[in-house]
């Protein structure tokens, strides 16, 4: 074999060596977004809180990781259930899509389950006419509103539809919920939050390092 003929062989098996080396680069990176993409859509999924509706469980800049998968399989985008494992519970805290803006995310706790009645009497909320006792319900604003002007403070009695929950937010005071737009599909939950993996103050420009790794409940 002559030197050229040596030097080309050797060439071309460096350019395969590349390809190969290539091919396999992208492999490896086309199977980890599908893998993202799998565990973002039915395992895990990430989300920050941008309001104070939740307040004092979430704070603004907590960022929450919600189980997709414990409510069962749901077809993407649809939204139709085709593995069932458990339904929502009275106190989970779950992400799901806004009703008036399906676009948008919204964030609450479960208070009514499907034939619930609910019903909210001078802030006090009485689940088939039975109050809820529990400590995650707060109120920063000592006026009660009359149900007539606003449904803040007095609302209901109404029946939770089937399929459907009722939702309102730790904040009493300062939440946008099920109060005021109706309830929430079963087909619109994405998850329920677990647990806090991150936390900024902006105000302070600062983290909230006592509320990372903190278990939702």
């Amino acid at each position: 074999m002559n030197t050229k003929a040596a030097v080309n062989k050797i060439a071309s098996k460096k350019d395969i060596k590349t390809k190969s080396k290539l091919r396999e680069n992208v492999e490896a990176i086309v199977i980890a977004i599908i893998l993202a993409l799998f565990i973002r859509t039915f395992v895990v999924q990430a989300f920050k809180i941008p309001s104070g509706s939740m307040k004092p469980t979430l704070q603004i800049g907590d960022h929450i990781l919600v189980n997709k998968f414990i409510y069962g399989v749901k077809v993407p985008y649809i939204g139709k259930k085709i593995i069932s494992f458990n339904n929502p519970d009275h106190g989970d805290i779950i992400v799901f899509r806004y009703p008036e803006d399906p676009g948008k995310d919204f964030i609450k706790r479960v208070i009514g389950a499907p034939g619930d009645i609910i019903e909210i009497i001078n802030k006090k909320v009485y689940v088939n006419n039975v109050p809820i006792i529990h400590d995650f319900g707060v109120h920063t604003d000592s006026r009660i509103l009359s149900g007539q002007i606003n449904h803040r403070d007095n609302f209901g009695p109404v029946t939770v539809p089937a399929d459907s929950y009722f939702v309102m937010g730790d904040n009493r005071d300062n939440s946008y919920d099920s109060r005021f737009w109706g309830f929430v599909e079963q087909r619109s939950i994405k998850g329920k939050a677990f647990i806090i993996y991150w936390s900024w103050d902006s105000d302070n420009f600062g983290v909230r390092w006592g509320r990372i790794g903190s278990m939702l409940k």
